[in-house]
């Protein structure tokens, strides 16, 4: 039981529990001790969440230093928080200096102003002044990425300087995984880099400068935002990346890591925004964690937001109601033409602002993505179009007022398509993101326009709604 909730534990973590439990119960620490030895980080931070807090605490402080770490850099802020309240200032100095750089600077980010002024003073010197220079960056960039935990050559070392170099630089809790080596002047400038594989296979005392590769290309800058960080990864498949300064100082690495977690956190973001949730930076909604209040949250505002939107079509209806007194059968209708061209336009914005993510659609090749799109929302239209008549004939049998169906499908599909194309365009233009603004204005142009484009028709073809 956790909280008086039945918890139901997650993958391997599962097979542990009861036997935990056992021993907690039992207080034979040293059989938890051996037995938490063979449980992965990963595991006991996913299942982390079905312990009481007593338990949590007895288990972390068991945790060998390497484990206790890796569990915290993985357990979600309230719980490390709640590790936080309960370990004295030796313990807590001993997880929060031993912390991955980058980890430590998103944790610091996150706590209150007085707690981390608390953990300011109980960090060592060096890494006091690390987490502040990390803190500094803004959120979304290479710099809020990268960590400061690297270790450079000179190209005047020789391949088993370098190595050497390495074994004498490299700290015994060093967490990043190393890929490539980078290469400074004197001045800390960055002029090069090399594979550690590479490194390893080279000629023992073939000097440094001979092996090394430029970095003109995958160097980034410390302001550089996190979606252009990406895609350099994704274009030359990298590991990693050196970030610099204005003056080519190297003063950071980004791997591979980091950027999964940035696509992840891209990718959830846009999901939620599309489906027209509050995305809070592509936090997932954990149904394990989360709280009616959340959800509420999360989802409210927009509903809101789309609901004022939604005034509009019954201010339009309003508008036609003796077109509609006068003619009942056209409102039967009404959900499917709206229904569709909200799924017409659904389908071309999510297209069209996927392609804006992925770089597939720029500006250079906008009459291209236009034509394409206009080709296929006419014949797109003219398929719906003929089975809205179809449909409207078999209900009705009214010949006229199959033809006011038909067409204004027709229509309301090109209006859809035309939408979901400029909107998410025009939204990139201005700056603002193409998956927030365009979803609900998309099918709200499409639900006003489309029931004037209905009546207007309909007043057209059947001379007594005139």
């Amino acid at each position: 039981m956790k909280n008086g909730k039945l918890c139901r534990p997650l993958g391997v973590f599962a097979l542990f529990l009861p036997e935990i439990r056992e021993l907690l119960q039992g207080k034979d620490f040293a059989g938890i001790k051996n037995l938490i030895k063979a449980i992965n980080s990963m595991d006991l931070a996913e299942g982390w969440r079905c312990l009481e807090p007593n338990e949590k605490i007895i288990i972390f402080k068991l945790l060998g230093t390497k484990k206790s770490v890796e569990l915290f850099e993985n357990l979600p802020f309230g719980e490390q928080t709640q590790i936080i309240n309960n370990l004295n200032n030796q313990e807590v100095a001993q997880v929060i200096n031993d912390m991955a750089p980058d980890e430590r600077a998103d944790l610091f980010k996150e706590l209150p102003k007085k707690v981390s002024r608390k953990l300011f003073l109980l960090a060592s010197n060096e890494d006091a002044k690390n987490i502040k220079e990390l803190i500094d960056f803004k959120e979304g960039t290479a710099g809020s990425l990268m960590t400061t935990e690297f270790v450079g050559l000179k190209k005047e070392m020789t391949a088993r300087q370098a190595i050497i170099h390495i074994q004498e630089n490299l700290r015994a809790d060093h967490r990043e995984n190393i890929y490539s080596l980078f290469v400074t002047d004197d001045n800390h400038k960055l002029i090069g880099a090399i594979p550690l594989q590479e490194l390893l296979k080279a000629p023992p005392d073939i000097p440094i400068k001979e092996i090394m590769t430029g970095v003109e290309l995958i160097k980034v800058g410390v302001d550089t935002d996190a979606k252009d960080v990406t895609a350099l990864f994704k274009k030359y498949d990298l590991l990693d990346t050196p970030v610099v300064d204005k003056d080519n100082s190297l003063l950071g690495i980004i791997t591979v890591d980091d950027i999964v977690e940035t696509i992840e956190k891209e990718a959830t973001k846009e999901f939620y925004e599309i489906g027209k949730m509050n995305a809070e930076g592509g936090e997932i909604i954990s149904y394990a964690k989360a709280t009616t209040f959340e959800l509420v949250k999360r989802r409210a505002g927009w509903l809101i937001l789309l609901l004022i939107f939604d005034f509009l079509t019954g201010t339009v209806l309003k508008g036609f109601e003796a077109t509609l007194s006068s003619a009942v059968a056209l409102t039967f209708f009404i959900p499917m033409l709206l229904d569709t061209g909200g799924n017409a336009g659904a389908q071309t914005s999510i297209t069209i602002i996927r392609g804006l993510a992925t770089g597939d659609v720029n500006f250079k090749n906008l009459l291209r993505v236009i034509r394409l799109e206009f080709k296929s929302a006419l014949l797109m239209g003219l398929i719906v179009g003929a089975v809205a008549f179809g449909r409207a004939f078999l209900l009705q049998k009214d010949f006229m007022l199959a033809g006011v169906v038909g067409t204004t499908m027709l229509l309301i599909a090109l209006l859809a398509i035309a939408t979901g194309v400029f909107l998410p365009l025009f939204s990139k233009k201005i700056g603002l993101d193409p998956a927030v603004l365009a979803g609900p204005i998309t099918t709200s142009v499409v639900d006003v326009i489309g029931l004037i484009i209905y009546f207007k028709i309909a007043q057209f073809f059947i001379p007594g709604l005139r």
